[in-house]
């Protein structure tokens, strides 16, 4: 992974960037590259907090390295992110926590992040180096997000996460496949805990800086 800095809109702007090279496949549910596919990068750029472009896949293409891959966008400060590993999964996390969201919210709630737009959000990338079924990539989407909403209840945020998180999986794209990616899994756990600890220092981190 490696950080880099570009100046737009008279901000100084972070990114991050994971160059997997060949043999590799990702569940997303980013913008650029979401779904399921092969991937060879992964990015997550830092935008402004009012940001507003219409075409944000075209920025995303345009800050990317080229070729297929994932790109992810958040108004926190990336080089601020978190990494945790366990037993060969690693997970890394950018949190922020301006406008904490609950997934079940009331149908007339009004919700702060969208006006003015006020971007809050947590940015999960995890890695492991084993291939897994469809299916067991659709399960690992899930364990992610209870980790995630485990970590941030265990730092006492009022919410399940943000309006506009976004998460990234990738596996490689050939070897023995595993069929499950559940939290009780053999790396299923291994990715509930890498995220947890990810969240968790995020989510901690979160609080001196007053959301900026």
């Amino acid at each position: 992974m490696n950080l880099s800095y570009r100046a737009e809109d008279g901000v100084r702007l972070g990114s991050l960037l994971w160059e997997l090279g060949p043999g590799w496949r990702t569940i997303s549910s980013a913008m650029l590259g979401g779904g399921i596919g092969p991937r060879s990068w992964i990015l997550n750029a830092q935008v402004v907090a009012g940001y507003s472009r219409m075409d944000p896949v075209d920025h995303l293409t345009a800050l990317g390295p080229g070729g297929s891959g994932v790109g992810m966008m958040t108004a926190a400060s990336v080089d601020r992110v978190e990494t945790a590993t366990d037993g060969g999964a690693t997970a890394w996390a950018t949190v922020g926590l301006r406008v904490p969201t609950w997934a079940a919210a009331p149908p007339d709630a009004v919700d702060p992040e969208l006006a003015p737009i006020r971007v809050g959000t947590i940015n999960i990338v995890v890695v492991v180096p084993v291939a897994m079924t469809d299916a067991a990539l659709v399960n690992t989407v899930m364990t992610v997000t209870e980790a995630k909403a485990q970590a941030l209840a265990e730092t006492g945020f009022p919410c399940t996460g943000t309006a506009s998180d976004a998460v990234c999986v990738a596996v490689r794209s050939s070897g023995p496949e595993e069929l499950f990616g559940g939290p009780r899994s053999d790396w299923g756990s291994r990715m509930a805990r890498a995220v947890h600890t990810a969240v968790r220092l995020g989510a901690e981190r979160w609080r001196p800086y007053d959301g900026k």
